[in-house]
């Protein structure tokens, strides 16, 4: 196995963003992406990730190959590289030997590790509505609703998506009409609304920094799914179960 890239961005911003979420996991290398699929140690959140071998200069994989890391290490050796660097990544014996590629040559050796966790299934979910917006909209209402609230509701209704927090004492509500940015389609008129976590919602929206628009997507009382992507390039999404209260 042997990949090059010649842009580490792309590899670099993801996994310093699902660091945040999750701490270990295994990268299942296939001779068409790089793909990942965690739990946060919680399992109220569930990461999905590709990169595609589209992305690289060099991308040589004969067989699937699965290997797990220890994310926070593997952030702290990406975070070295620069936007000029050419990034290898090949096995030896039981690490992975990432090279970084300018002026100099600088070599780092991180362990493979043994995970005892089963292989995650993306849950098959479905969504009777779907939002597209620019990621900047919705980086702004999580930030809005953060000074409020622990938890913030999504509510969708025909050409209209609102999020909406209530503290002790304050409210914030961001209404969001349909318009040339911010698309809304729906099965039926019924309103639709769930309620969710704003601390994860803030480690998910980091995934602005790959694609300047998300697709929402959610159910009333049921996960929501944040998708970013960046055509034969990347796609990172998040599903996030809901806060279900007794009212």
């Amino acid at each position: 196995m042997r990949l090059t890239l010649a842009e580490p961005g792309y590899l670099k911003e993801s996994i310093s963003i699902i660091s945040d979420l999750v701490n270990e996991a295994r990268f299942k290398i296939t001779p068409n992406a790089i793909e990942l699929v965690a739990m946060d140690p919680a399992n109220v959140a569930m990461v999905v990730f590709k990169l595609l071998s589209s992305c690289f200069t060099e991308y040589d994989v004969k067989k699937d190959i699965e290997i797990a890391i220890n994310l926070a290490n593997l952030k702290q050796v990406l975070r070295r590289a620069s936007p000029k660097d050419m990034l290898t990544i090949e096995m030896e014996e039981n690490r992975l030997k990432i090279e970084l590629r300018s002026n100099t040559t600088r070599t780092f050796n991180l362990p493979i590790i043994d995970l005892e966790e089963k292989d995650q299934k993306v849950p098959d979910l479905k969504f009777p509505v779907t939002i597209k917006t620019s990621s900047s909209i919705l980086n702004e209402a999580v930030a809005d609703v953060d000074i409020v609230g622990e938890s913030v509701a999504f509510i969708a209704e025909p050409k209209k998506f609102t999020l909406q927090a209530e503290g002790d004492l304050n409210q914030a509500k961001i209404d969001m009409k349909e318009d040339e940015t911010t698309k809304i389609s729906m099965n039926g008129d019924e309103r639709i609304k769930a309620k969710y976590s704003v601390e994860y919602l803030k480690k998910m929206i980091n995934g602005s920094k790959l694609s300047d628009e998300v697709i929402i997507q959610f159910n009333k009382d049921y996960p929501l799914k944040l998708e970013y992507k960046t055509v034969d390039k990347v796609m990172l999404s998040f599903i996030l179960a809901p806060r279900v209260e007794n009212d």
